[in-house]
């Protein structure tokens, strides 16, 4: 009886996601990098990583805390119902020598409803912190924008180059600590939910930047 269970309760999704997952298991230390000896900085030409910006700010600190949080929130919340399932299930296979066949096929049919049930939950909770996660990074990308053009037109750059396209540069090029200083100064952190696709409202409340 426990065994048509196991495909939806034991398929928990894994939304402690990859934030908390990454949070938790340290990556193997790299051997050390030889030295290297830059050239000169080449007048007009600077680097930019956005990823590191995003890392760095405080405002990028402060939406994957938010996100954490509401993976442990989804996490709690499915956790718990599969808790209950499985313990359902195991009622269920403990009295089935008592019951009859058709009592057993009725009670093993409305718990595989429920089963059905919480696995599709699953699945909407991940896509639904998918869409959470990207609408709140695309916001931050958003607010990258301006501050990008503020420090390439204060360094003077002629050219802006991706620092994940570059092998190697000279960091007097890098202009990424200052996008992210200005950064840190036009926002400071987001306030946003859980996106709930399955009840999308018209005029649902947008994603507050907060300055404080």
């Amino acid at each position: 009886m426990s065994k048509f269970l196991s495909a939806a309760a034991y398929s928990v999704v894994a939304l402690a996601i990859a934030t908390s997952a990454s949070a938790q298991t340290a990556p193997a230390a790299a051997p050390a990098a030889p030295a290297v000896t830059h050239g000169p900085a080449l007048p007009g030409v600077c680097i930019f990583s956005d990823k590191r910006a995003v890392g760095q700010s405080l405002v990028g600190k402060a939406v994957d805390a938010r996100l954490k949080t509401i993976a442990q929130q989804v996490q709690a919340e499915l956790n718990g119902e599969r808790t209950a399932l499985e313990t359902e299930a195991k009622a269920l296979e403990a009295k089935r020598a008592t019951l009859a066949q058709d009592a057993q096929e009725q009670q093993g049919a409305a718990l595989q409803v429920k089963a059905n049930a919480w696995q599709r939950k699953a699945q909407l909770r991940q896509k639904e912190y998918e869409a959470t996660e990207q609408k709140a990074l695309s916001r931050v990308y958003q607010e990258l924008d301006t501050p990008i053009r503020q420090v390439y037109q204060t360094q003077k750059c002629s050219l802006l180059l991706d620092r994940d396209s570059v092998m190697l540069a000279n960091p007097a090029m890098d202009i990424t600590d200052g996008v992210v200083a200005a950064l840190d100064a036009r926002i400071k952190t987001l306030t946003f939910d859980r996106e709930r696709l399955d009840q999308q409202v018209p005029g649902a409340q947008a994603l507050q930047p907060t300055n404080k």
